[in-house]
């Protein structure tokens, strides 16, 4: 069934009006949302290629469902600067990438950084793994490195440890780490904050500053 074509003020009437005309225009939505998800699943994200197309479709219904909530909870915000549907496909996409970054990161576990306070062996690896283009700075820098792990070990707290790995080392998004920690984002980014601080601090009093790094690894 083809959609009905809306301006702008029809779309707010429909969704702000009458049952029936509410529920007419829901369902429109959800479809103009789906198929812009579709959209994006299947030529934005080279990620998913090995989903097939049935697997996509559902997902973009799936996350259309959402969707079209997050529009209504949203509708007071709609200036009109654009085309209703135009807004509202850009509300989709984003809550389509937030909820498969969220996705990846599903059995991500802090837990898995630490055990019992010590680090795990994996976890003590060179933070840094690139090939080393000038052969005499090699013993150096594989001390500094290991200073820098032991420093992540030593000067850290658990809690900031494992905030600091997840986010700045293993790449984890703010608010999937806040969520595996009990917090909120303002409070890791005060912890990442203190995390940072005191790394700084116990590498400067190692002689280790951070203009000295900066030149040692920037060639």
């Amino acid at each position: 069934m083809t959609a009905i074509e809306r301006s702008n003020e029809q779309w707010i009437a429909d969704l702000t009006g009458s049952p029936a005309a509410q529920a007419a225009a829901l369902a429109d939505l959800r479809q103009r949302l789906q198929r812009g998800i579709f959209f994006y699943l299947t030529h934005e994200r080279s990620d998913l290629a090995g989903l097939a197309r049935q697997e996509l479709s559902q997902l973009a219904e799936d996350l259309a469902q959402d969707a079209v909530l997050r529009v209504m909870d949203n509708l007071d915000s709609f200036r009109g600067d654009s085309r209703f549907t135009t807004w509202a496909t850009k509300i989709a996409v984003r809550l389509a990438i937030s909820d498969l970054r969220r996705a990846r990161y599903r059995d991500f576990s802090l837990d898995d950084l630490t055990a019992d306070g010590d680090l795990h062996p994996e976890t003590t690896e060179p933070l840094a793994s690139t090939p080393i283009p000038n052969p005499e700075h090699t013993t150096e820098r594989a001390d500094v490195l290991r200073r820098i792990n032991q420093a992540l070990a030593e000067a850290l707290t658990e809690r900031q440890y494992q905030a600091l790995h997840a986010v700045a080392i293993q790449g984890v998004p703010l608010e999937v780490v806040a969520e595996r920690m009990n917090t909120n984002r303002n409070a890791l980014y005060k912890l990442l904050h203190d995390a940072r601080r005191k790394l700084r601090a116990h590498l400067e009093e190692q002689g280790l500053s951070t203009d000295y790094m900066l030149r040692l690894f920037g060639d």
